[in-house]
């Protein structure tokens, strides 16, 4: 732990993205005044609830504590820190952000002009599951990382494509839409979950099982400067590697490299399982009870679904 405080030398901006802060409020800001003071401007809109509001903050500040806090510049100098953000972000907070965001919200921006055709063709359970997989593959190639950890616009670009292939993904789960669209049922998201996780399987195990370090940017001094150089100021990084004995990231952990590598594939390996017990269990006992409403309530239903739809489609008719 010693070696880890080290990181204050960087300075409070690499250690607290105030930046990313105000951001983050700025967000939250627009967040409530678009669901309680203007969500009337908003088609089939329904007062925020209690929960969704302190949902949404809670997500906020959990994305301020792994993408802004000392955890997001500790993911540039260990992977395994890396791996827990990746873990975090994409498994816990954009599926939470289904519960924290009101489905008329949702439903109101992918139904925009541009916005969607392509939404629901990459929304498509099949597609989407391999996409976010394949891109998160991808990225955790050699190659792919050490260059986008280099290229900033690259590498904010790319995270941003992860972000939105990972809400397209989870779509199929955690919807709650309202607009007429085939849905899955509870058998078929267990599957889905289950098969997320044997996709991100093969990723883990090769990082799990490597012989060797595979990233450059956390064992050659010159690719770790370059990677460092996203979240550190230039100036704030020159001074520190002139003043001091730095000279990889190395010097922060006790670990050797490739023990923090396998440490890194363990624990997305870990919270992946860990946070996806927790939906199979919760998508398990939602579908459990739905086959135990009474028939003639799941046939109101249905009845009602039909006519929303037919009302829907008729719009379009001449």
């Amino acid at each position: 732990m010693e070696k880890l405080s080290s990181i204050k030398i960087f300075g409070f901006f690499a250690n607290w993205s105030p930046f990313f802060f105000v951001a983050l409020i700025f967000v939250s800001i627009v967040f409530f005044l678009i669901t309680v003071k203007w969500r009337k401007d908003i088609p089939n809109s329904r007062p925020l609830t209690k929960f969704e509001g302190i949902l949404f903050i809670f997500l906020m500040v959990l994305i301020y504590i792994v993408k802004g806090s000392p955890i997001d510049l500790l993911s540039h100098i260990m992977f395994s820190f890396h791996m827990l953000q990746m873990a975090i972000l994409y498994l816990l907070i954009i599926p939470l952000l289904y519960f924290a965001v009101p489905n008329y919200l949702i439903d109101y921006v992918i139904s925009l002009s541009g916005i969607k055709k392509p939404f629901e063709f990459l929304s498509k359970p099949i597609l989407a599951i391999f996409l976010f997989n394949g891109i998160f593959s991808i990225y955790h190639l050699p190659v792919v990382l050490d260059y986008l950890k280099q290229q900033a616009t690259l590498h904010s670009l790319f995270t941003i494509l992860m972000s939105v292939s990972a809400f397209l993904m989870w779509y199929a789960v955690f919807n709650k839409t309202s607009l007429p669209r085939k849905q899955l049922t509870g058998l078929q998201k267990l599957f889905f979950i289950f098969m997320i996780g044997v996709l991100l399987t093969p990723s883990c195990g090769l990082i799990i099982f490597a012989q060797k370090p595979m990233y450059k940017t956390y064992t050659e001094p010159s690719a770790w400067m370059g990677a460092m150089s996203l979240c550190v100021p230039t100036d704030t990084l020159s001074d520190v590697l002139q003043n001091s004995s730095i000279s990889g990231p190395q010097y922060f952990s006790n670990m050797t490299p490739k023990d923090d590598q396998q440490t890194g594939g363990v624990i997305m390996k870990v919270l992946q399982e860990v946070f996806f017990g927790f939906m199979l269990f919760f998508v398990f006992y939602r579908w459990y009870k739905e086959e135990r409403i009474d028939p003639d309530v799941i046939t109101q239903r249905d009845l009602e679904e039909h006519n929303k739809q037919k009302a829907y489609f008729k719009q379009f008719e001449s």
